[in-house]
């Protein structure tokens, strides 16, 4: 049920975006996503260092970011989620990868929407877990460079374990 609701909801966020790429007159090209494509880096290292602040300053004020857990909108609101998230458990080897033959770019030369995956390590009471899955977001340009102005990720399940064979006592 909760995977319906962030689809849905990032499916409403690129509805709203659509619209407004297509009143631009300039088309995307390839050196907008190169200078994009750098907002990937500064998000690990402010992921890396566990710092709210930092994660929070590459997202407009305005900014809406659909999480599993709900959605969160404003600057403000995103970095105290973040600062609830490193409570929970030290991030590290955050990773961002960004994949253009496998997923659209679209855009113009202000707003650009990009996917890719994730992965990071969380460690949580001294053991390290492991984490990825999949992002969506919509980057504006402003005076003061790129920032994420929607997002949206999910978190990918485990895969099942498989279970150990059972074993009969043999009779005799």
């Amino acid at each position: 049920m909760k995977i319906r609701l962030v689809v849905a909801l990032v499916g409403l966020a690129i509805g709203f975006a659509l619209p407004t790429f297509a009143q631009q007159k300039e088309t995307l090209d390839a050196q907008a996503v190169i200078k994009a494509d750098p907002l990937a880096g500064k998000y690990d290292e402010a992921q890396n260092s566990n710092d709210a602040a930092a994660v929070a300053a590459l997202y407009t004020e305005d900014a809406v970011w659909v999480t599993p857990q709900g959605t969160i909108v404003g600057r403000e609101a995103i970095e105290k989620q973040y600062a609830e998230y490193f409570k929970f458990g030290r991030h590290s080897n955050h990773t961002t990868t960004f994949d253009p033959a496998s997923y659209q770019i679209t855009g113009t030369t202000d707003k650009i929407a990009l996917s890719g995956g994730w992965s990071v390590t969380v460690e949580v009471q001294g053991k390290p877990q492991e984490f990825k899955g999949r992002w969506l977001a919509i980057y504006t340009r402003g005076s003061d460079g790129w920032k994420i102005w929607k997002s949206a990720f999910n978190v990918t399940p485990a895969p099942a374990a498989t279970p150990s064979p059972t074993t009969t006592p043999s009779s005799q």
